[in-house]
């Protein structure tokens, strides 16, 4: 998407040193990309907490290996 912005000089020049890029372009869509994924993280990080996982990954492993058992029993009868 093309798009005519007033970005202060000092920023972009700012920002291809920090991130050692080449163009304004690739840098800027660096600079978005890791925008988005920190405020990502932050929804993320508010919801501990919040859900509660009660998982026992022994019982897990138990019903997955039952469930392979008894598909094996259905294409090998004996």
């Amino acid at each position: 998407m093309r798009a005519t912005l007033e970005i202060p000089d000092s920023l972009v020049k700012d920002l291809l040193k920090v991130t050692g890029e080449k163009t304004k372009t690739r840098a800027i869509c660096l600079a978005i990309e890791d925008f988005l994924r920190r405020k990502r993280k932050e929804k993320l990080l508010s919801l501990s907490g919040k859900i509660r996982f009660d998982l026992d990954w022994k019982q897990i492993e138990e019903n997955e290996l039952k469930g392979m058992k008894e598909r094996e029993k259905l294409r090998n009868p004996r």
